[in-house]
């Protein structure tokens, strides 16, 4: 098991108030799935990613990553596991703006022993891989929304994690981006990359094979994404024009009409 999340609770103080942002969540999710992480807010979705990405400890229960407790890990370790097991993926791409696109991608090589000139090479290999051999030396800021998401998703790669956790990677683009950005989470599905992504939108989520959904810090349905109300809502047929019409009706209407005053 990739992912072994068992009662986990993480709880907040607000002053003397006690905040279950997650509440015995018990959660399994095996290698090379693909999972979209769905509720409200305030349903502990984000408080999952950040436990499952190990930015933050459970209050109580245990999470073990790819059969190894992390629960009492130090600092040090957990900054490993960090770089070196999972990718992280944000809305707002988190790229530095002094930096091209090659030394974006580069940095969570920092620390590795790796030559430099073997580093490059990975990295100028990843950029390729997300479609963006040809913006190896732009900044941030000569980039569009779209190919930023890219930087950050070959910069989440680099490492090639166990785990791509994305949140909200969709959120600042506009519908045609998104969907070029879903169709490079599928193909990297297809090669075999574990993905758990947190999203509010239905059009992101259909495009996983799991959906999780949740409420008050706890999982109330985890169903394949064929048995899941979102399939339906992408598999149901448009609705028809005002006036009870599809969009030939009117045309069709009045060339019937005047056929038959021809006639």
């Amino acid at each position: 098991m990739l992912i072994r999340l068992k009662d986990v609770t993480k709880v907040y103080r607000m002053g003397v108030e006690r905040i279950h942002a997650l509440d015995g969540l018990t959660l399994d999710v095996t290698q090379n799935e693909y999972v979209a992480v769905m509720g409200p807010s305030g349903s502990g979705k984000s408080t999952l990613m950040n436990v499952i990405g190990c930015l933050d400890r459970p209050t109580s229960g245990s999470y073990e990553l790819g059969g190894r407790p992390t629960t009492d890990m130090g600092a040090a370790a957990l900054a490993r596991v960090r770089n070196e097991r999972i990718g992280f993926v944000f809305q707002s791409y988190e790229l530095l703006p002094r930096f091209n696109a090659l030394k974006n991608v580069e940095l969570p090589l920092i620390y590795s022993k790796t030559a430099w000139w073997a580093r490059r090479r990975l990295c100028h290999q990843v950029l390729e891989r997300v479609g963006l051999s040809d913006r190896v030396k732009h900044r941030p800021n000569q980039l569009s929304g779209g190919e930023k998401q890219r930087v950050a998703i070959a910069r989440a790669l680099i490492n090639n994690p166990a785990i791509l956790l994305a949140d909200e990677p969709t959120g600042n683009l506009d519908s045609r981006t998104s969907q070029e950005i879903l169709g490079l989470f599928d193909q990297l599905h297809q090669e075999g990359q574990t993905i758990v992504i947190v999203t509010h939108e239905a059009s992101v989520a259909v495009h996983a094979r799991r959906v999780i959904r949740m409420r008050d810090g706890r999982v109330y349905s985890d169903l394949p994404i064929e048995e899941d109300p979102i399939s339906q809502m992408q598999t149901a047929p448009e609705p028809p024009a005002p006036g009870g019409q599809g969009t030939e009706g009117p045309r069709r209407s009045q060339s019937r009409a005047q056929e038959e005053k021809s006639s």
